[in-house]
């Protein structure tokens, strides 16, 4: 990769009071300013393997204020790739200059092609993407969310020696390749757990498919009632977090998973003198959206 990265840090969390647990927060999200957390670990050899096989474009897919929308037409634009994004939601396309997210993806070069949400649930389906090739002639896909065999071999890339101090390892659940990832390069003594940003037993299945070891769970009660909904009590959380550790979660995945992982040391899920350690895998150019949302619906936004 020719642009240049840092290293991500452990930070420890206050917990406000004495608990007999220890929590740190694995910081991905400085690794890069826009292709941080887990989308640079997934893109990785997945931008290796399009540059050896020759492709010039990329092409994938995600909705309004997709982290991965973003973080790849950035590092289209930095390694000299054209990319494309297919965007869920027709009515998207009138509404570029308002969001961020689009916006940014724009100024990076990114083509777009928004597509009626019934079309979407059909893109992996092979009609669809042979009318992709027949638009866009040849381009390296990659999956909705980065995850394929090859995101996950980024993603098993999280985990460093010193982490193996850890007896849990916590991250939030999107498509289901950052825990994969992080499951394969665990110790069997330590406990992965994922936070679902979504709703539904799906993950469960999908997650299988890409991992052996047995030393994980879902904790499916923290989705706020789904992918990309939020409300005053998580918004609350999510401030009162940064003001106490100067870190900034985004309200999508990580506010989630935080907000989950307090709630489970408050009814001592976890065993004492145990160290937890989350991990923070970016997604932090979201805010902006959702504070748009949140405006209108008369919330408190994300400071």
């Amino acid at each position: 990769m020719n642009f240049k990265l840092e290293h991500s840090i452990n930070q420890q969390v206050s917990l406000g009071k004495e608990k007999d647990v220890e929590l740190f927060i694995k910081r991905e999200d400085r690794i890069h300013p826009f292709i941080s957390g887990n989308k640079y670990r997934k893109l990785k050899y997945n931008l290796l393997e399009a540059k050896t096989l020759g492709y010039k474009t990329l092409l994938t897919f995600g909705g309004a204020f997709s982290n991965h929308i973003a973080a790849v037409a950035s590092a289209g634009n930095l390694l000299g790739f054209k990319t494309i994004g297919v965007i869920r939601g027709e009515e998207l396309e009138d509404k570029i200059v308002e969001n961020d997210t689009l916006s940014f993806a724009k100024q990076n070069g990114m083509q777009f092609k928004f597509v009626s949400r019934e079309d979407y649930r059909n893109k992996a389906s092979h009609v669809f993407l042979s009318k992709l090739k027949e638009t866009f002639n040849d381009f390296y896909l990659i999956p909705e969310g980065g995850t394929n065999t090859l995101a996950i071999k980024g993603c098993e890339e999280i985990l460093t020696e010193t982490d193996k101090a850890f007896d849990y390892i916590c991250c939030a659940v999107g498509t289901g390749g950052t825990i994969s990832g992080l499951i394969n390069c665990s110790k069997l003594s330590q406990q992965v757990l994922g936070f679902p940003a979504l709703k539904g037993d799906f993950l469960q299945q999908d997650i299988s498919k890409f991992v052996t070891n047995t030393n994980w769970d879902l904790m499916t009660d923290y989705h706020f009632g789904g992918y990309a909904k939020i409300n005053e009590e998580l918004v609350t959380f999510i401030n009162q977090f940064k003001k106490l550790n100067a870190i900034p979660l985004d309200p999508v995945y990580t506010g989630k998973m935080m907000f989950g992982i307090f709630d489970l040391i408050s009814k001592d899920y976890f065993k004492k003198g145990s160290k937890i350690l989350a991990i923070h895998t970016g997604g932090l150019q979201g805010i902006k959206g959702m504070n748009l949302v949140l405006k209108n619906k008369n919330l408190s936004i994300i400071e």
